[in-house]
């Protein structure tokens, strides 16, 4: 199976095995593949309300590659699902016909909600057993974030999707290298705001474990742990502390380009964007009163997977 994730930001693939039913509904999808390219293709799109030709073209060498890849290693079924930027933007139908010519296949234009719980899904079937629920479960992306309360015995209770993605915020606030104080003060009010109209709808506040998914969290968790190099298995499952998360913020909103860049852990294509990623979480933490994140890095990817396993019509 595979499952092609196109965010604003990036353009993931994951090739996997599905695991046989008499494993148990606990049997983890067996990696085949997995693999992350920055493309941008929300460029702009906050601003302009239409995808860069650009970005479409970035994405499309990316796509072509990974179909490549589908063909070479037999895949027997392919999903692929596009979320914020595509969602929002007015040329989305060229964005389609690429994706159908490129790669086969039609892309799913996802709403909010099915993001969301797509992304629940990848994230809490792998959790650790102690893992306490009900699980607040928030997917950091490029333009937009997921809200998602639910436990692994009843699935989704409550889902919203709310546009404060770290390109979105870098974009419409964070203009300076690095930012100003008024710029920084403007990103954190937006996203306060956005985050409490959240909560009022997803009761997030009464989860007992905050995960967080995606590159923005993943990254911050990565240089929380000091990491010389970025490490998925130091990395998935970690724990960090909302006051590590907050000193974590601090440093990269007071660092210019060139300072992440040199982060160990710092993907390049992450670099100009990772100060909001990291303020986004932060005020995701300090709204929800969380004084701990667990990273995850199985998220809307390993959901649309695990979505091949339903039995097609």
């Amino acid at each position: 199976m595979a499952a092609i994730d196109c965010g604003t930001n990036s353009i993931r693939l994951l090739v996997a095995e599905l695991p046989d039913p008499s494993d148990g509904s606990s049997a983890p999808l067996r990696d085949v593949s997995r693999r992350m390219e920055i493309v941008r293709l929300g460029q702009g799109v906050d601003a302009t309300g239409r995808l860069a030709p650009e970005a479409i073209e970035r994405t499309r060498v990316a796509l072509a590659d990974y179909a490549a890849e589908i063909e070479k290693l037999g895949v027997e079924r392919v999903r692929m699902c596009a979320t914020s930027a595509s969602r929002d933007a007015e040329n989305a139908a060229e964005f389609r016909d690429m994706v159908q010519q490129t790669l086969g296949v039609a892309p799913e234009v996802v709403s909010g909600d099915e993001e969301a719980r797509l992304s629940f899904t990848g994230a809490v079937r792998g959790l650790p057993s102690d893992a306490r629920s009900p699980f607040l479960v928030v997917d950091i992306g490029g333009g937009s974030t997921e809200f998602v309360v639910g436990s692994r015995e009843g699935g989704v209770d409550a889902a919203i999707s709310m546009d404060i993605g770290c390109v979105r915020m870098t974009e419409r606030h964070l203009h300076g290298d690095p930012p100003g104080l008024d710029e920084i003060a403007a990103a954190q009010a937006d996203i306060a705001v956005a985050v409490d109209r959240a909560l009022t709808v997803v009761p997030g506040r009464g989860a007992a474990t905050l995960v967080g998914l995606a590159g923005s969290v993943t990254t911050v968790v990565a240089i929380a742990q000091g990491l010389t190099g970025y490490d998925p298995t130091r990395i998935h499952h970690a724990r960090v502390s909302y006051d590590r998360v907050a000193q974590v913020t601090a440093e990269l909103l007071a660092a210019d380009r060139e300072q992440r860049l040199a982060i160990p852990v710092m993907h390049p294509g992450r670099a100009d964007v990772i100060d909001a990623g990291a303020l986004v979480l932060r005020v995701i933490m300090e709204r929800a009163g969380m004084d701990s994140v667990v990273a995850s890095e199985h998220d809307i990817l390993d959901g649309i997977a695990w979505s091949l396993a339903q039995p097609t019509t």
